[in-house]
């Protein structure tokens, strides 16, 4: 499953070569696989590649949404230094946790100006039942700053916001494997949830 973000996040086309992101199947889950036009805007976070990074989102990233019917989600942010940022949410921005472990590789080919980078998520991450997806992108800095989305807003709005999830689109992952598709409530998703929701 191939997706390309060439809008901004307000459905403006974006100016460059459009993130790729490809969803497959792995033994433990879902593999993300990115190729992105490498930036170096703004400066590297602070935490060591590799390693989860609190408020990723205000450096260079790709971000993935997993969301399902009852505004439960997954966000997955990758960065090409090789940071990550893995965020469960239980209701429009109600963070339930976040820097759970991932095994993300990521190698930047400077003098192209591309990055590559492959994340591995367990099925557990998912929440149950996943209808809607979307994949942001964001780089720059100051008045540069540039906002991306796969599934842009419709509608006029004075900032970017991408826990708007009335803008998702429809996503089968039934189609990458069975396994993506359960309506359990994973141990790691039942911590934050009743089993019956």
């Amino acid at each position: 499953m191939e997706f390309h973000i060439q809008m901004t996040w307000d459905n403006r086309p974006v100016d460059h070569q459009p993130v790729q992101i490809q969803l497959s199947e792995d033994p433990q889950g879902c593999r993300i696989n990115v190729e992105a036009p490498f930036f170096n805007s703004p400066s590297p976070p602070p935490a060591p590649s590799g390693a989860p990074c609190p408020q990723l989102w205000d450096y260079e990233v790709v971000e993935t949404f997993f969301l399902n019917d009852k505004e439960q989600y997954l966000e997955v942010e990758l960065c090409p230094h090789g940071q990550h940022l893995v965020l469960l949410l239980n209701g429009r921005k109600n963070i339930v946790q976040d820097q759970l472990p991932l095994d993300f590789k990521c190698e930047v080919t400077a003098a192209a100006g591309k990055w590559h980078g492959s994340a591995v998520v367990p099925a557990s991450y998912l929440p149950p039942s996943v209808t809607r997806f979307n994949a942001y992108a964001i780089h720059g800095e100051g008045e540069s700053r540039t906002y991306e989305a796969l599934y842009p807003a419709t509608q006029q709005y004075p900032y970017p916001d991408f826990h708007r999830l009335q803008y998702f689109g429809e996503i089968n992952l039934g189609s990458i494997s069975s396994s993506l598709v359960s309506a359990s409530v994973s141990d790691v998703w039942g911590q934050h949830v009743s089993v019956s929701t």
